[in-house]
């Protein structure tokens, strides 16, 4: 029988790039950073899975980091240095499933999807995802085709606008699954 190591979660957050400068450890949820500390160059994802946000209450750009080492803020595609909240979320291996609809309130055109969607317009046919329904798995949005631009993280539920999973705009490029075994 074979032993699994469990790894705790754990995100460390530092001033400088390259990890240096002040530090600030993190296990868990935290709604609000700026008390530990100012910007954000570097992050050490020690365990866990996590979500990382521009502005306090997990508003704001999203960014989806699994274990390992950002060296600065590019290398998780952040557009600055500005990290003001964090949210872990729990190792998932069960089926993925998602509905999206050409309209607001689940209403209109829909099609279900299973797996990774490097286009949405070629598998959709439509520019605009006005609602969706997350029945099963953890799922990330793209701005753009080919897993570009900002990320949106959606968890299973119900989202009946785009502001429900943090967006401005309908306009929905890509998506694909997160795996975190």
């Amino acid at each position: 029988m074979r032993k699994v190591s469990v790894v705790s979660p754990q995100i460390i957050f530092y001033e400088g790039r390259n990890f240096q400068g002040r530090s600030y450890e993190c296990m868990g949820d935290c709604p609000d950073t700026f008390r530990h500390f100012n910007f954000c160059n570097s992050i050490r994802v020690m365990g866990g899975h996590w979500v990382i946000y521009e502005k306090p209450n997990y508003g704001g750009y999203q960014y989806i980091l699994n274990q390992g080492e950002y060296c600065d803020y590019h290398s998780w595609a952040g557009f600055n240095n500005c990290i003001r909240s964090c949210r872990m979320f729990p190792p998932y291996q069960g089926s993925y499933r998602m509905r999206l609809y050409t309209r607001p309130n689940m209403m209109g055109y829909h099609m279900d999807f299973t797996d990774d969607c490097p286009n949405t317009y070629d598998r959709f046919h439509y520019y605009d995802v006005c609602s969706c329904h997350v029945m099963e798995g953890y799922w990330v949005f793209y701005e753009h085709p080919n897993y570009m631009g900002r990320q949106f993280f959606l968890r299973p539920g119900e989202y009946r606008n785009c502001r429900e999973w943090g967006g401005y705009s309908t306009m929905v490029g890509s998506f694909r699954r997160v795996w975190n075994s």
